[in-house]
């Protein structure tokens, strides 16, 4: 969640060289790219080391933490088990190298409520909770 994704015609355009350059650095495996469909993806670290370019900071370098609590009124138990499957495959699909992050989901079937929990850096805070807002807007 905290890296940038490039297209190869972004990266050639943010490196200054062809396209094609870049797909026979791809093919050449000197630069890491995912392949999706026809095209590929390439992570901003990996782009910024074949390019030489210096890596930006991450935001959470500073160590800073946030925690966030968001309260669900009225939760089916059919819902509460959707919401307790989704918030940690939100947790696994995060960059594995990034700041450590976690969210717990308790439900409570009496009163019909459930409480979600994220203890993260604030950018990946921010990410879990905007996909929390559309599953509750849909």
């Amino acid at each position: 969640m905290s890296q940038d994704v490039y297209t190869v015609e972004h990266a050639a355009e943010r490196l200054k060289l062809h396209p094609k350059t870049i797909l026979r650095a791809i093919r050449d495996e000197r630069l890491r790219a995912t392949r999706v469909g026809k095209s590929y993806r390439i992570l901003r670290g990996d782009l910024e080391a074949f390019g030489g370019l210096a890596p930006r900071a991450p935001a959470s370098a500073a160590g800073a933490r946030t925690t966030a609590i968001v309260d669900v009124p009225d939760v089916s138990p059919e819902r509460a088990d959707r919401l307790m499957s989704m918030v940690p495959a939100v947790l696994n699909s995060r960059d594995p190298a990034g700041p450590p992050a976690r969210a717990d989901v308790v439900y409570d079937p009496g009163a019909r409520t459930a409480k979600v929990v994220i203890v993260a850096s604030p950018g990946d805070a921010g990410a879990i909770l905007k996909i929390i807002q559309v599953w509750l807007e849909s």
